[in-house]
């Protein structure tokens, strides 16, 4: 039933979708952590393409945190569920959980690139990678973001994905690679046989190997 082994396999399958892509110098990967940096990785590979984290971290409803009222992402992005406005939620209780998920924002920069500052996406086509969509708030506050920043072109690829999300997200961006969409879709992780959470270690050792084939890449 699943369609990929693990992430790894879903990069490579990911890849062959995204190889018109392949050695033109405007790419940039971005990877959603952590479970999108592996998939990332291999299309990274594939492409010739630098590859980026990009962060988004999910708001959580005070007192029902898997229900997403909004998400902040790298850059200093914050984007409200349009329902917010309709639950009674204290702007202070808002303001307490954005500071809160910052900090981990902030922390997981530090973490995963060090000093080095983000890749410049202005001018650039900016291709963001995860693990898959289920409802894809994560990744609308991700393009969200990237927008602000004036690439040329905004790719959404992933190996997997509910068909509405996928069809949903062909309106706010440039071009959308669901590689499978599944009906019924009902969980990323159902669709892989290992879907192990990746670590902090996996991401900064897997971006350091890109880093490392870049100038033999460039070459």
């Amino acid at each position: 039933m699943a369609a990929f082994h693990d992430r790894t396999h879903a990069g490579r399958v990911l890849a062959e979708k995204l190889s018109h892509y392949r050695d033109n110098p405007d790419v940039i990967v971005l990877a959603l952590p952590r479970g999108g940096v592996p998939v990332a990785f291999e299309v990274a590979q594939a492409l010739r393409a630098p590859l980026d984290v990009f962060i988004v971290r999910k708001l959580g409803v005070p007192g029902h945190e898997e229900y997403a009222m909004g998400a902040i992402a790298s850059g200093g992005v914050r984007i409200m569920s349009s329902d917010v406005a309709r639950l009674p939620i204290p702007q202070s209780a808002i303001d307490a959980v954005t500071a809160r998920e910052q900090q981990e924002l902030e922390r997981r920069e530090r973490l995963y690139r060090g000093d080095r500052p983000p890749l410049q996406l202005g001018g650039r086509i900016v291709i963001l990678v995860d693990d898959g969509l289920a409802t894809g708030s994560t990744m609308r506050a991700a393009v969200e973001a990237v927008r602000q920043q004036n690439p040329k072109r905004i790719v959404v690829a992933v190996p997997v994905a509910a068909p509405d999300t996928c069809a949903d997200l062909l309106h706010e961006v440039d071009e959308v690679i669901c590689a499978t969409t599944p009906e019924p879709f009902r969980a990323v992780g159902l669709w892989y046989e290992n879907f192990d959470q990746t670590s902090d270690e996996e991401v900064h050792v897997l971006l350091g190997a890109a880093r490392n084939a870049e100038p033999s890449a460039a070459a």
